[in-house]
């Protein structure tokens, strides 16, 4: 069900070549940039009418508009499980707590007497976020998406989850409802790389985003990139991604249980073991069957997860060696299930998110741990971070300095700008004392 990869016997290479013998799934963004491109470009030039033709093409269904009326968002949340509704409010004031957290706040520094540097932090004015539909329903995304920039203050939030024909071509009541606890009344029935599109261009009903941030498929991956330098962007997010670091102090059940709760998303999710028993990888191997047959989505996700090329138990010589993989194959999520785990885990470096000991399962940061699972995938938690307030903020430097702090530094600058062959830089120094550099 799950192959094997055994690194014992032998110094671990470094970098690179550590990460080609680990395994990761195929995910060619640049392939599906030719096939985005002429759909982003027709949104372009004829907005709403593309919209709805790719409604029609991509999810079989007939719009009349892709803004979702007020009146659907209201009904959804008054028809939604009332366990749901406590359970989506809980995920949402956990999620609060912890993002407040994260605001940042104005800080000068003096450099010299009469010389200072602010650092402001100014929110985005406008985001377009998106929420995965398809094989599963994910108003847990709204949560980790809308929670994140209302704490940083955005002004303007805008959500689009592809329309289903299940619901008349709306979103997922279920995402309409999570819309709704959370004040967001700008929702658009739109997916893929035409919801992006949609943003980044703007149409005759959506204004323009200044930045899109949520995790999609590969076409919303591919837009992503097709817009990077036009709009601000979260990550190009690829499949899902669990790696376990376990020792023999680990409980076979949870990590069967932890690895199938990733595959379950998608037949190109990842579900990675990292060991130095062969006693738990063969105990893990063998809970894996019951539970599998046990659950849902068995052949259409869970087993080809498992199966493919993206998925192993990586067996190595020490825990310190399990480190050197983790750190190189830099997972989305990384629980580690060892003697210690917490020390274990301040020693990572390469992690989305790191889940310490038993009882905190990558599930639980899924929807209720506060933290945000909206996070960097296939390795790129080795350069970036998960969606956070910091996503939404931009530091801005604010420069006041008197007469007498400029005169101070002047030669120093007209130095400076003379070493780099641009004499206008220090002149417009110069121009201000008389075109004399005052003595330091």
């Amino acid at each position: 069900m799950i192959s094997r990869i055994d690194l014992r016997g032998d110094t671990l290479p470094e970098g690179g070549a550590l990460r080609d013998l680990l395994p990761r799934a195929e995910f060619d963004v640049e392939a599906a940039l030719e096939k985005v491109r002429p759909i982003c470009e027709d949104v372009h030039h004829r907005g709403t009418a593309a919209l709805i033709e790719y409604a029609q093409k991509f999810d079989g269904v007939e719009l009349e508009q892709v803004r979702v009326p007020a009146e659907a968002l209201k009904t959804a949340l008054d028809q939604l499980d009332p366990a749901v509704r406590a359970a989506l409010e809980e995920s949402i004031r956990r999620a609060r707590i912890v993002h407040r957290n994260q605001r940042r706040t104005e800080h000068t520094t003096q450099v010299v007497p009469g010389g200072t540097v602010t650092e402001k932090w100014v929110p985005v004015e406008r985001v377009g976020l998106y929420a995965p539909g398809g094989r599963s329903v994910y108003p847990s995304s709204v949560v980790m998406n809308v929670v994140p920039a209302q704490e940083a203050g955005v002004e303007s939030i805008a959500l689009a989850s592809p329309p289903q024909k299940e619901f008349g071509g709306l979103p997922h009541p279920t995402i309409l409802a999570a819309c709704a606890l959370l004040g967001v009344d700008e929702v658009y029935a739109a997916g893929g790389a035409q919801a992006v599109a949609m943003f980044a261009y703007g149409t005759e009903d959506c204004p323009p985003a200044n930045m899109v941030t949520g995790p999609g498929n590969i076409w919303v991956a591919a837009a992503k990139r097709y817009f990077t330098g036009k709009i601000g962007i979260d990550t190009e997010a690829g499949p899902t991604e669990i790696a376990v670091l376990a020792d023999s102090t680990a409980d076979p059940v949870h990590v069967a249980a932890d690895l199938i709760s990733q595959a379950e998303h998608d037949p190109l999710a990842a579900a990675v073991l990292v060991t130095d028993s062969a006693e738990l990888a063969a105990a893990v191997e063998k809970e894996l069957e019951p539970q599998v047959a046990a659950t849902k989505h068995i052949e259409d996700r869970i087993k080809p997860a498992l199966a493919g090329r993206q998925s192993a138990i990586v067996l190595v010589d020490s825990l310190e060696d399990g480190l050197k993989v983790v750190d190189a194959y830099g997972a989305e999520h990384l629980e580690i299930q060892t003697a210690d785990a917490a020390a274990w885990a301040a020693r990572v470096r390469n992690a989305g998110a790191i889940f310490v000991g038993p009882w905190s399962p990558v599930s639980l940061g899924d929807y209720c741990a506060g933290s945000n699972h909206v996070l960097p995938t296939g390795g790129c938690a080795c350069h970036s971070s998960g969606l956070s307030v910091q996503s939404f903020l931009r530091g801005i430097h604010i420069v006041d300095y008197t007469r007498d702090a400029l005169a101070e530094v002047t030669h120093h600058v007209v130095t400076l700008a003379e070493a780099e062959d641009l004499p206008a830089h220090g002149a417009a120094l110069k121009a201000r004392f008389g075109w004399k550099v005052p003595q330091a």
